[in-house]
């Protein structure tokens, strides 16, 4: 018999962009260390599908499934701090609702009934978030709503909820707020009226936070947070204050500290263990205590915001961590190599180089500026995805002397010409026309060649990473490339695509089609990571000697 499993809704107040993805998996890492088990739905209020075609700088990086979804940037954090392995539909958005709602209109199914956002969007909403339970049954199932309180397009989810709170018993529910409190620098205390009106909006809609997560910069004192309980009528046990760390991992235990895990248990009758934190804590510690620092150059164009690159970022983390070692990561503007080539020794203060995926042709010369330094200078280089493909148009202009080697991709709009297309759109792309969830996606399987630097790496011959991409390295040039040294170390299961590239000789000089930063978590870090790590920290000791 199915056990019966709980609802914990997390929604955020005062600003979007606070942390409610780490709240909520601190929630479930809090289940996780008592023996229960957890999942999780991201519901996302934007009319997009999904996030496939959304800028990396309004967005965030778009975070792929192995089952080929294009999906919300929160849906890392979750993995990277619960290890789960989810699906695309446990990412939510109105494109799909309504797309499923009006899909169902036109074939009938309503039998004449006028379709409107009460009950029939939210009716789908909620089949939604009950379908996860009928697969999955979790001790505990994790909803957070994307956005903030207030906005008009998040209030179809919200009245889903208020139903379904309605709909299951007391115990069987639970709704945590997270909320912002400044302290302005004028004054130098902690305002929670942000938060006061945050829960009064959220109560206008017929939901009664049960606990409030307060995010600032330090931890709030006890008069704040009796002033938080008093004036949003939860129990003062029930305020938590989650400040700015230095690392995010550190959230979890610094939760249950404060009594949060308890707290959840009894409030959802949930009969479980008793928290075991020591192996998360050792994991943490490396984190938050760490013995010395790598640098590591990034180059791409979506610098603006951290969020563009954050698999990235944690996958160097989690691959320095095992050393005791952080990462600190500069990221460079790659248009500023092509406007200055002096800016290129810059290189030399740093101990790796990575070019991540992207997309346009914008910023590529200095990226491919940035790999011909490092291979001729012996600097470690991972390249991921677009940094594959740009590595081997290196390789074909300056080994081969294919001056005008270059992508299919470039040549589209007619800003480039060339009669050497190195990398070629693959040929289930020549017909497609919507962009959307079109590009080859999702986990699949990769053979690696024994005797290689990758099966050194990986320790097998069979290994599974997560695409999303259009183009592969040119078939007519393979043999070329691998006469002239580049080794393909990895390929497709039919051995047509070219998966990994490596240049024997070299400290460390990798590329990968996959992108490996998805399959990385902290206490398992992605072997090319942790190759590209390695070879990093050993440069540094040899600069430093």
């Amino acid at each position: 018999m199915s056990k019966k499993t709980k609802y914990i809704f997390v929604v955020g107040g005062v600003m979007s962009g606070i942390g409610k993805g780490i709240v909520a998996s601190s929630i479930g890492k809090n289940i996780q260390v008592r023996k229960g088990t957890v999942d999780l739905i991201k519901m996302d209020p934007y009319l997009n599908i999904d996030a496939g075609t959304m800028n990396p700088i309004q967005h965030g990086e778009v975070y792929v499934t192995d089952d080929g979804g294009e999906i919300d940037v929160d849906f890392g954090h979750y993995a990277r701090i619960l290890g789960l392995s989810m699906k695309k539909s446990q990412n939510i958005t109105t494109g799909k609702v309504y797309r499923e709602v009006i899909r169902k209109e036109r074939a009938g199914d309503f039998l004449g009934q006028t379709v409107q956002v009460i009950p029939h969007i939210v009716d789908e909403i909620k089949k939604r978030i009950r379908s996860i339970i009928d697969y999955k049954n979790p001790d505990a199932l994790l909803v957070e709503v994307g956005g903030t309180v207030g906005d008009i397009e998040s209030l179809p989810y919200l009245e889903a909820i208020r139903q379904i709170l309605m709909e299951e018993k007391e115990e069987d529910t639970l709704l945590v707020h997270t909320t912002y409190v400044p302290v302005p620098p004028h004054l130098g205390e902690p305002k929670t009226k942000p938060t006061q009106h945050s829960v009064k909006e959220l109560r206008s809609i017929g939901l009664n936070p049960d606990i409030i997560v307060c995010r600032s910069h330090d931890v709030l004192d006890e008069a704040t947070e009796r002033k938080v309980a008093l004036f949003c009528n939860v129990p003062q046990e029930a305020v938590f204050t989650l400040p700015d760390l230095r690392s995010v991992y550190s959230a979890p235990y610094l939760l249950d500290k404060e009594g949060f895990g308890d707290l959840i248990l009894r409030r959802l009758d949930l009969k479980l263990a008793k928290p075991d934190w020591k192996t998360w804590n050792e994991l943490t510690n490396r984190y938050e205590n760490p013995i010395a620092t790598i640098k590591i150059a990034m180059g791409g164009k979506y610098t603006q915001i951290i969020d563009s690159y954050i698999s990235v970022n944690e996958a160097l983390k989690h691959a320095a961590a095992i050393h005791k070692y952080t990462v600190q990561i500069d990221w460079i503007e790659t248009e500023d190599i092509e406007n200055d080539s002096l800016k290129i020794k810059v290189l030399e203060n740093y101990d790796g180089l990575i070019i991540p995926g992207g997309f346009g042709y914008r910023g590529t010369e200095g990226k491919i500026k940035m790999i011909q330094y490092a291979r001729e200078n012996n600097i470690p280089f991972l390249g991921l995805c677009f940094g594959f493909q740009l590595a081997t148009v290196e390789f074909a202009r300056h080994i081969l002397k294919l001056e005008d080697a270059t992508s299919y991709e470039f040549t589209m709009n007619s800003k480039v010409k060339s009669k050497n297309l190195v990398i070629d759109l693959l040929p289930e792309q020549k017909n497609v026309s919507d962009l959307g969830g079109t590009m080859n996606l999702g986990g699949q399987t990769v053979l690696v060649k024994e005797g290689t630097k990758t099966f050194e790496l990986y320790g097998a011959t069979t290994i599974r990473e997560r695409h999303r991409h259009r183009f592969e390295v040119n078939p007519s040039y393979i043999d070329k490339f691998e006469e002239n040294g580049l080794v393909f170390s990895g390929t497709s299961e039919d051995k047509r695509r070219m998966e990994i590239l490596e240049l024997p000789g070299h400290v460390f000089f990798h590329a990968s089609q996959f992108h490996p930063e998805f399959t990385s978590i902290p206490w398992s870090p992605n072997p090319l990571f942790k190759g590209f790590i390695d070879a990093a920290i050993e440069r540094m000791k040899l600069k430093k000697n």
